[in-house]
């Protein structure tokens, strides 16, 4: 009797989460058959407002450490200067690349063979305005900088940029979703889902692809600011909606 019970109850237990796994099964399958989802974009163009440039300096090879973190040490004070001459802040002045090497030759019956030390800094600066970014490099490079490259313009607020866009994304999404239900015969419902992505591409002068080499003869000599456009930036927004479907 006892096994009759036992055998009776774990018939039942199957069976109810048979039902259970079904009942979670179709409701899924439900879940996803009634659902539809449709992405546009929306982009909008603002001139950009900041300019960013990497500014640095490469010794010339020393016969000792202290004399090239020396030489060093006197031309990025006097670089650093001459930017604040031209009224970029201490905020908007920074370091990112500080190196003192040691350069070594090879020599056929000696092999390598220590030829002396030189240094490398970059600092980053933001420019706020772009009317100064050819003296920038005009009067950076008369003080010693010869590497100078990485250009890049942004916005410094996007927020209101972005808002724009997503609403053009939106609107365009919503337009598409409708058109497609036309065409289909589909009833569209409450949408029950977004997902956004946004995107913000910076245009950069073709030549600062690469770092701008200057010849050290040329620290004393007085350059003429160069013309550097700075064009549109392109704020882009993506956005998905996923509707209920009727």
């Amino acid at each position: 009797m006892k096994k009759e019970t036992i055998i009776i109850t774990i018939i039942s237990i199957l069976a109810i989460s048979g039902i259970a796994a079904y009942s979670i099964y179709t409701t899924n399958h439900s879940i996803n058959q009634d659902r539809f989802s449709v992405s546009a974009s929306g982009t909008v163009y603002a001139k950009a407002d900041i300019a960013n440039i990497t500014i640095g300096l490469k010794t010339e090879v020393k016969k000792t450490a202290a004399e090239a973190t020396a030489e060093s040490t006197k031309k990025m004070n006097a670089i650093i200067k001459s930017l604040k001459d031209l009224g970029i802040e201490d905020k908007d002045i920074k370091t990112t690349d500080y190196s003192l090497q040691p350069i070594y030759n090879w020599l056929e019956n000696r092999g390598q063979v220590l030829q002396g030390y030189q240094v490398y800094q970059n600092v980053n600066v933001k420019i706020r305005d772009l009317e100064k970014i050819g003296d920038v490099i005009a009067k950076t490079t008369e003080q010693g900088a010869n590497q100078i490259g990485n250009v890049s313009f942004t916005i410094d607020d996007e927020y209101t940029l972005k808002n724009q866009a997503r609403e053009l994304a939106i609107e365009k999404a919503k337009e598409k979703a409708n058109l497609i239900a036309e065409q289909t015969g589909m009833k569209l419902g409450e949408i029950k889902g977004v997902y956004e992505n946004a995107d913000v591409n910076t245009p950069m002068p073709m030549y600062t692809n690469a770092r701008l080499m200057l010849d050290e003869k040329m620290n004393n000599v007085s350059l003429e600011s160069a013309n550097i456009q700075t064009g549109q930036n392109e704020v882009r927004v993506d956005v998905t909606l996923t509707y209920e479907v009727k």
